[in-house]
């Protein structure tokens, strides 16, 4: 790698997720979240819609197991394009394969492994991904934990949380 591909990366790299993600194609919506920099070799076939929240170390795929095909067709290659739509939720350490649509309002749990399309309202998880119930039915059964601390500051919010008795968090 000459030095000049070496400081393009660098410099990449040290911008935002979504700097970096929009500077290589990723095409991206507004008011997103992105903690990941795991895109595919082809981040151009990458859509993500508005009001997306990707967590860390989410991985894309536009690509795979063309290889095993290259003794008989060299010039083998397969690829699927990728689109998140508006207000989807990705939990880390996700990943998300060729030709898969994530439909609006949808949520990936943390760990899926994304074979095929969502539809739009579900939640879905496990390896490989399937469905768990409906995004109404998941806002209904974690409703009463809801502790509305979404705008208060980060030390309000340690504050409020701290001065909690444990039957108003989530037990498993």
């Amino acid at each position: 790698m000459n030095l000049i591909k070496l400081f393009k990366s660098l410099y990449y790299r040290l911008q935002s997720p979504i700097v970096y993600a929009r500077k290589i194609g990723v095409k991206i919506g507004n008011n997103c979240f992105i903690d990941t920099r795991k895109w595919s070799s082809e981040p151009y076939l990458i859509s993500i819609g508005n009001n997306v929240q990707i967590t860390k170390d989410v991985y894309f795929h536009t690509h795979g197991g063309a290889h095993v095909a290259r003794k008989k067709y060299s010039n083998f290659d397969i690829f699927g394009k990728i689109d998140i739509k508006d207000w989807v939720y990705i939990g880390a350490g996700s990943q998300i394969m060729p030709g898969v649509t994530i439909g609006e309002g949808s949520l990936i749990a943390a760990g899926s492994i994304v074979t095929k399309s969502i539809p739009p309202n579900e939640v879905w998880g496990g390896n490989p991904a399937r469905f768990l119930c409906s995004r109404d039915e998941y806002i209904a059964r974690n409703l009463p934990y809801n502790l509305d601390s979404k705008s208060m500051t980060p030390q309000k919010k340690r504050d409020y949380l701290l001065s909690l008795p444990d039957n108003k968090f989530i037990c498993k």
